[in-house]
């Protein structure tokens, strides 16, 4: 049995990578971006975080949240997403080679991997580096050749916010 022990600082920042089962490439689908757009909304609303930071690639996320200060949850935030998300769209993405008996005894679905990986962001240098290595993900992984060609980013957003220069992340 796994002893994996997560960070539980209540109003940090953390990095998270969260992934499809086996990979599937089916985030960046129109139906899939939309249910995980309403169940952030709907998550947010009952359980707030900030989004400092978000890409979304074919079979995974990566994002940056700041928690509230008196919150350190973000293990129920993520149930809650994932389950919305899959409530949502799961019968059409329903891949019953991949159906468990885990998945069926839990009750899921087969559309995300069980867990997620957080860091805790430590520092200002810590938060710059988590950053940069999301926002450049589609380029490391060939899917466009400069980052702001990649459109399910939050990079365009920090660009009009000066926080990154229009050219930047370019090879």
């Amino acid at each position: 049995m796994s002893r994996y022990r997560r960070a539980n600082i209540k109003g940090a920042t953390y990095f998270f990578t969260v992934v499809t089962e086996r990979r599937q490439a089916i985030l960046t689908n129109e139906d899939v971006r939309e249910a995980l757009r309403a169940a952030i909304i709907k998550v947010r609303a009952s359980h707030p975080f900030e989004i400092d930071a978000w890409v979304l690639l074919p079979d995974h996320l990566h994002c940056i949240w700041t928690l509230p200060e008196d919150d350190a949850d973000f293990s129920t935030r993520w149930r809650l997403i994932k389950r919305e998300v899959t409530v949502a769209v799961g019968a059409k993405y329903f891949r019953e080679e991949f159906h468990t008996q885990r998945r069926a005894q839990k009750q899921q679905g087969t559309i995300w991997q069980h867990r997620f990986w957080e860091h805790l962001i430590r520092d200002d240098y810590d938060y710059e580096i988590h950053m940069d290595y999301l926002h450049f993900n589609p380029v490391k992984h060939g899917l466009v050749e400069t980052v702001k060609k990649w459109p399910w980013s939050s990079f365009h957003r920090l660009v009009s916010d000066g926080m990154y220069p229009d050219e930047w992340g370019t090879q």
